[in-house]
């Protein structure tokens, strides 16, 4: 959800996802973010800038990325995607546009390093990886890595299994309590993927 400040008046909208509305002339409402930008592509509104894409908060967000070399800073879990869709078609409405977007380029840069220096480390000791406020553009860059790293891993620790899997496609085998387990946690929330990760 953002906030946007209508410039038109207009009744409330029934959307599958919801009521949005009454619109008034200057009044500010919020609004999901597909229905901002499609309001202010027909100009009928101004859309305010979420308060995480601030300078301020971006500056304090980036220093503390780069003060830890471990711990991902919390983002929306879209927030390259939320930044991308504000700088194409609301561009107008952010201050320090140039600055804003460099300091989400250097914030995305600076995350991307740490995930490559994290997935360094894996072994074939590694049996679970875990990661806390990844976003959605960083979870679909790791895990076919990882899932791949650890499932051959997991083959060279268990080759009975795999075959066993292999002769029977269709069945999907239960992995011992010491076998690979993905666990990531995304924005606080936590995600498991499949004991087997030839299933992931």
């Amino acid at each position: 959800m953002v906030e946007i400040v209508p410039n038109i008046r207009m009744d409330p909208l029934n959307l599958i996802s919801g009521d949005f509305g009454p619109f008034r002339p200057q009044i500010a409402t919020q609004v999901p973010l597909w229905l901002a930008v499609a309001l202010k592509k027909r100009g009928k509104c101004t859309i305010r800038l979420p308060d995480w894409m601030s300078v301020e908060k971006l500056t304090q967000v980036l220093e503390a990325e780069r003060d830890s070399a471990r711990d991902f800073q919390p983002l929306p879990f879209h927030y390259v995607e939320i930044a991308r869709l504000l700088f194409d078609h609301a561009r107008d409405d952010i201050p320090d546009i140039y600055m804003v977007r460099s300091l989400i380029e250097d914030i995305k840069d600076v995350r991307f390093h740490k995930i490559g220096t994290g997935l360094e480390i894996i072994s074939e000791r590694t049996y679970a990886v875990k990661l806390l406020n990844l976003s959605a553009m960083e979870v679909n860059i790791v895990r076919p890595f990882v899932a791949k790293a650890l499932e051959t891993f997991y083959k060279l620790d268990s080759p009975e299994m795999i075959q066993d899997a292999e002769r029977r496609p269709d069945a999907r085998t239960q992995a011992p309590d010491r076998g690979p387990r993905i666990t990531n946690l995304m924005g606080g929330n936590i995600v498991t993927f499949a004991d087997n990760l030839r299933h992931v």
